[in-house]
């Protein structure tokens, strides 16, 4: 096979022995040289190819915090706040009233053949202060149909009544989740995953198993490399057969843009079932295709209220939110999966589950030591700095959702968390000081998936209105990059093969068309992705 070399404007490696080049040398899927243009390879076996000579190379970006179902939710109605492109590159108005709510939905209805079930998504009520979304004002637009809307944060979801009718739950039996009204009702509103669940069976279709469709998967991909994203997560698998034969078939193609880092959801399984399950997919993975990571759902949502917040609690008053299964469950789950010598994401968006998880891991490595686990706090959005403390000495790796600043941090500051807390919202700087592994990412579908925006959250910290939150929490752009290519990479025992241009690791390199660490780190989120190379292999560009 052929050398071929690629000259770019810059190479930015993130490589600490070799930050900077100009050229790079790729041999198959391997890096073979990084560096400048005297010390690349020759000779007729070395072909120059001059298409990025213009462009800033990168490694290709790891978003390691995004699911399938970003390759699944365009096939169903966006009722976000924000405006959204969706996966045809059409861009969707966002929506700022109820109103604007429910004529998109009778516009869609009017399409559907007669009784087919509506569905849609990206909901976010806590924008429309006062008005909670219940059963009636779906009933107002869609009442000859199921219709089930599922909110922003995919933790909470709501139903009209003839959905409500169809899962039995008007004057069946009720799980933890279900919402009431003053007269014991349910509003239609279904809080996490126990109640959802209801819902889901009744229409025998799981969105959550949708991403064992090959169509989706491609679609992500396709997506993600758009993004200038080489390797992506799916972080809540189902793992069944089906998903998993899917995701070998889809990822064996040469075509497939991206390395997919599935992992399982352990709440659907028991603990013995879940662990021989993931570890009999091992041996099935390949180059594109890393399987062994275990996700682990604590609570929900701050912005849902379905999170769990130590004292004093939601800002606004508000109940405390649930847990995805009791707090001795999870602590045994966290046991079992460690003592097998997997490797646990951990979602932990309020500082209650943060707490309860690091007592978890606390007791399971005096209990099995392990030197390099790795599980890694997802979310964390208001962690504490006694808790990135202990974070630290139990070596617990965090990523980051940054991108709540943008689109929550106005909510967060006003409602739920109140103005001193959320200056500590996702402490990146605070972890970074630390020496705690950090990444970021953007839980796509729940925000769009964009690693630049991502960083640029990170390096500005300016919410959708202009507000700063915890300027003494920014990072540099560099910092910044590092979280979105080797310390995201680090966070899936990846960084040996992918997050920097080294010699020996995959070529997976992101072309940009400017340079992010010459442009001003306000226009850090408006730089073009131009093509990615993933093991040597171009995808996109002229």
């Amino acid at each position: 096979m052929s050398i071929t070399v690629y000259p770019a404007r810059r190479i930015l490696t993130m490589n600490p022995s070799q930050p900077e080049a100009t050229h790079i040398a790729v041999d198959g899927d391997r890096v073979l040289a990084v560096g400048e243009v005297d010390t690349m390879p020759r000779g007729d076996g070395c072909v120059w190819d001059e298409r990025f000579a213009d462009k800033v190379i990168m490694p290709g970006f790891v978003e390691g915090h995004s699911h399938a179902l970003e390759g699944a939710m365009w096939d169903y109605l966006y009722l976000g706040y924000f405006p959204r492109h969706d996966a045809d590159g059409k861009q969707w108005s966002g929506l700022k009233s109820v109103e604007q709510v429910q004529e998109r939905l009778r516009e869609h209805a009017a399409c559907l053949p007669a009784g087919e079930p509506l569905i849609a998504w990206g909901f976010d009520p806590v924008y429309f202060e006062g008005t909670r979304l219940t059963r009636r004002e779906l009933d107002e637009a869609v009442c000859d149909r199921p219709l089930v809307v599922m909110h922003a944060s995919f933790h909470v979801m709501t139903v009209n009544t003839p959905m409500l009718e169809r899962a039995g739950i008007l004057d069946g039996p009720r799980v933890e989740g279900i919402m009431c009204d003053e007269q014991g009702i349910p509003s239609g509103e279904l809080q996490e995953m126990a109640a959802m669940f209801v819902v889901f069976d009744a229409l025998g279709h799981n969105l959550f198993e949708k991403v064992s469709s090959p169509h989706v998967l491609r679609r992500y991909g396709a997506i993600a490399a758009a993004a200038g994203v080489t390797t992506i997560t799916d972080l809540y698998n189902p793992m069944s057969d089906e998903a998993i034969d899917a995701m070998v078939e889809v990822t064996r193609s040469v075509d497939y843009p991206v390395r997919l880092v599935p992992a399982m959801g352990v709440l659907q399984w028991s603990a013995e079932e879940g662990i021989a399950r993931l570890q009999a997919a091992l041996p099935r993975s390949h180059e594109r295709l890393h399987f062994g990571l275990a996700k682990l759902m604590t609570d929900g949502s701050i912005q849902g209220y379905t999170a769990r917040l130590k004292w004093p609690g939601y800002h606004d008053g508000h109940a405390n939110g649930l847990w995805n299964a009791a707090p001795e469950v999870l602590t045994e789950l966290v046991q079992a999966y460690h003592q097998a010598g997997l490797q646990l994401h951990i979602h932990t968006n309020g500082d209650e589950a943060v707490e309860l998880m690091l007592d978890a891991i606390d007791q399971a490595l005096t209990l099995w030591p392990r030197a390099d686990h790795r599980h890694t706090l997802q979310h964390c959005q208001v962690i504490d700095h006694a808790q990135l403390r202990r974070a630290a000495r139990l070596g617990v790796c965090l990523n980051m959702f940054a991108n709540h600043l943008y689109y929550w941090g106005d909510i967060h500051y006003q409602r739920t968390l109140g103005p001193s807390r959320c200056q500590r919202l996702e402490p990146l700087a605070s972890a970074r000081r630390l020496s705690i592994p950090v990444a970021i990412h953007s839980d796509a579908p729940v925000t769009p998936l964009g690693p630049l925006f991502t960083a640029w959250c990170a390096v500005n910290r300016r919410t959708a209105s202009g507000r700063q939150l915890g300027e003494h929490e920014a990072v540099s752009v560099g910092e910044a990059l590092e979280m979105i290519t080797l310390g995201a990479a680090w966070t899936l025992g990846l960084d040996d093969k992918i997050g920097s241009l080294d010699v020996g690791k995959y070529a997976d390199m992101a072309v940009l068309d400017q340079d992010p660490l010459q442009v001003a780190p306000a226009e850090l989120r408006d730089i073009k992705v131009h093509a990615t190379v993933l093991g040597g292999r171009v995808h996109g560009g002229d």
